[in-house]
């Protein structure tokens, strides 16, 4: 049930925290804390989503607050490295802050240069991740729908010698995905495609099973509306499942641990690692990557750290419009 608005507002806690190095363009990341009758949620839309995007932000963060999460069926969640787009110099720095971890994403198809520089970085950057790795350690990337179809094809083509464990939205639809497929097959290209943003900004987030545009979904809490309703589509996609974050602090990460711990198989590692990422947190004791895996569990926020690290007035006034703008969206 959705709290009144007002009681939303009492509760929210707008911070603004510091990144360790550039992730998507950006060095800062502002959330908003709620804290309800079942514990903390976290409501932290990207900046340029509208109120209809940012609803579901906020229906996530809702249910975590004052619903909670379904049962959990395991106890810990093996987590991925982040590396974002990064010099390859550059990698062996950002995998120290990933302590036992066997897998990788690695950040390619930045915005800013032309194709081929940027191809040329990714590859070098890729291959320095597998050189840190090993044989046996998992490399994924993820283009975040930067690509063209030509494009994806050459650029996958070029990445494949590094051994990868899936492309994760190298293209912006489904239907590019799905002709993609096609072609990497067609050329003996071993390259296993995941969906990322076209399941969970997508008004039918189950349509990538029926075009057979991809082999993994990638699953996000906040942009699905909650644990719940994520488990809904995972079941409705019938394809494996990788839980993966949106620069959640450890608030929001814990939601992304409670759907992973929900899932009856979790055959990948999740991107749920990336409060790595952030130079500071709302807890005391960060969901950080230890042996590879985070626990799974429900964290709170601490008060000394959401007045550290609270945003300035105009931007708190900011997001509480946001908020209303949302609420008004899911009444």
């Amino acid at each position: 049930m959705l709290p009144p608005l007002d009681d939303l507002l009492a509760a929210a806690h707008v911070v603004r925290l510091p990144l360790r190095r550039r992730f998507r363009g950006i060095l800062e990341r502002e959330a908003v804390l709620l804290e309800g009758p079942a514990g903390w949620g976290e409501f932290a839309p990207f900046l340029e989503y509208g109120p209809a995007e940012s609803a579901r932000w906020l229906a996530a963060g809702v249910e975590a607050a004052w619903e909670g999460f379904p049962a959990p069926r395991r106890e810990r969640v093996e987590v991925n490295a982040t590396v974002p787009a990064v010099a390859a110099a550059d990698v062996p720095d950002v995998l120290a802050g990933f302590p036992g971890c066997r897998t990788a994403k690695v950040k390619v198809a930045e915005a800013g240069a032309d194709f081929a520089t940027r191809l040329r970085e990714d590859v070098a950057r890729v291959a320095a991740v597998r050189e840190a790795l090993g044989p046996d350690g998992r490399v994924r990337v993820d283009a975040n729908a930067g690509w063209d179809l030509d494009q994806a094809e050459r650029a996958l083509t070029e990445l494949a010698p590094s051994g990868l464990e899936y492309a994760e939205q190298p293209c912006a639809t489904l239907e590019e995905m799905a002709a993609l497929r096609r072609r990497l097959a067609a050329a003996g290209t071993p390259v296993r495609l995941a969906a990322d943003e076209s399941v969970r900004k997508a008004e039918d987030p189950l349509r990538v099973a029926g075009l057979e545009a991809a082999d993994v979904v990638v699953l996000k809490v906040a942009p699905l509306s909650g644990v719940r309703r994520a488990l809904e589509v995972a079941r409705g996609c019938g394809l494996p499942v990788v839980v993966s974050s949106a620069l959640d602090t450890s608030v929001g990460i814990a939601a992304g641990t409670a759907l992973a711990a929900a899932l009856p198989d979790l055959p990948f590692a999740c991107g749920l690692g990336t409060a790595a990422l952030l130079a500071a947190d709302v807890v005391t004791d960060p969901l950080l990557p230890v042996g590879g895996s985070l626990p799974v569990g429900a964290v709170a926020a601490d008060p000394g750290l959401l007045e550290r690290w609270a945003a300035p007035q105009e931007r708190q006034a900011w997001w509480r419009e946001r908020i209303a703008a949302a609420h008004a969206h899911l009444t």
